[in-house]
């Protein structure tokens, strides 16, 4: 019989202070970057582009690699701290040298930190809690998350319209050093690293043997048909979201003064407003189910990209983000659980993470550079319009393509038997 985990409310408060601090440290300054780049530093949509995808494409490098090291590794805790040292340094090194080859090198630097992040913190999460209390605490994560991004957002928009745009950069690195205090007060003893791997169940004690048995390779792991298509359905998700709030951030940039800062952080702070009860309720419901909530989050970012083309109002602009804050708190919920479905008992949870993370950055690098050269030759509606098109394709190939992995995969059939069969 399985024992449920029993972590201390010290490490189980400090992991949430870890999410709050950590929501607007993962991205560097994100979309503030594409108004800082246009309105101070007269970059072109094309220039633009290429910038904003320097750190996805570091990302798509370095994902693999750092969840393979999670998995190897115990000091799971000093990932993160590297990592918000990196994040520190590159947005400090973009807000006092905004020139091309130092922006682009620290959205590199910034990129290598957002691939340790996301395994790095959902291992430990694993490793405390377990399988069992996983959905809720993972539901937990990321209301904790959108709240520090709400937060991060409100004193951004404040920032950049008192003080001056490049103090975005700036709060940034402040907020990683709050995260390097909260995931120091993580327990380490509290957290079961074979467990955090996604290998064993809760209650087992360590095995020698079994921690050094080899680890599968990505072929095998792309072998199973289930993670296949699970990996193309959210590739072209993020294909056709990651370009769209920086477009909508262009957008506001024109000809608005030092208010399109203001009205970015609208469209965060309402997004993440909706996100916060979203991934809470994601991670109550998806104890029973996964697909049909997860399809809720694909079915609404092509209507999304289709009323962008309606106004460039800006409070209309910041309205739609509602349906970003629907697609981002189920999205940031569900995709670990169902990860973490197909890949329970058999050691290669943060791999296959970092696998998935991998194929999301090439996807987010791709929209990015896809959708400034669209808009500079045909314009924003045109930008938006094909990427809801192809958020259309990853809806259909998740719909009909991949099937439900709480029940399919955790009781009828073990993990090794899914992974073997294609």
């Amino acid at each position: 019989m399985q024992q449920q985990r029993r972590p201390s409310k010290k490490s189980l408060r400090s992991l949430d202070y870890l999410n709050v601090f950590l929501a607007d440290v993962r991205d560097g300054v994100g979309p503030y970057l594409s108004i800082y780049l246009k309105a101070s530093a007269n970059w072109n949509p094309a220039q633009i582009g290429m910038a904003m995808s320097a750190s996805a494409i570091a990302t798509v490098i370095a994902q693999t690699p750092a969840g393979a090291l999670v998995d190897r590794l115990r000091q799971k805790r000093m990932l993160i701290v590297l990592a918000a040292v990196f994040v520190s340094i590159g947005c400090i090194a973009m807000g006092l040298f905004p020139n091309l080859p130092v922006v682009i090198g620290s959205q590199i630097l910034i990129g290598i930190a957002a691939a340790i992040f996301p395994p790095a913190i959902t291992a430990i999460t694993l490793g405390l809690v377990g399988h069992e209390r996983l959905d809720r605490r993972v539901g937990r994560n990321e209301t904790f998350n959108h709240a520090g991004n709400l937060l991060a957002a409100t004193l951004a928009g404040l920032a950049g319209y008192f003080i001056a745009r490049k103090a975005i950069f700036f709060l940034v690195a402040a907020m990683a050093v709050g995260s390097i205090i909260s995931v120091r007060m993580i327990r380490e003893r509290e957290i079961d690293h074979e467990l955090a791997r996604g290998d064993g169940e809760e209650g087992e004690e360590e095995d020698n043997e079994k921690h050094q048995q080899p680890y599968e390779g990505i072929l095998q792991l792309l072998s199973d048909r289930k993670i296949l298509f699970f990996t193309i359905a959210v590739v072209l998700f993020h294909f056709a979201n990651a370009a769209m709030l920086p477009l909508v951030g262009q957008e506001l940039a024109q000809g608005k003064g030092t208010s399109d800062t203001v009205y970015m952080s609208a469209c965060i702070i309402v997004a993440q407003l909706v996100m916060i009860p979203v991934s809470n309720l994601a991670g109550r419901f998806a104890h029973t189910a996964r697909k049909p909530i997860f399809l809720l989050g694909f079915a609404v970012l092509p209507i999304r990209g289709v009323l962008y083309t309606l106004s460039d109002n800006p409070y209309f602009l910041v309205s739609v983000q509602i349906l970003d804050g629907i697609a981002g708190g189920i999205f940031g919920v569900l995709s670990v659980l169902m990860v973490a479905d197909l890949t329970k008992g058999t050691g290669r949870f943060n791999v296959t993470q970092g696998m998935l993370n991998t194929a999301i950055g090439f996807g987010a690098g791709l929209s990015n550079v896809l959708a400034g050269f669209v808009v500079k030759s045909a314009g924003y509606n045109v930008g938006f319009l094909i990427l809801a098109a192809i958020a259309v394709v990853a809806l259909a190939v998740f719909w009909f393509c991949v099937p439900e992995t709480k029940t399919g995969v955790n009781r009828k059939a073990s993990p090794q038997n899914n992974l073997a069969k294609s």
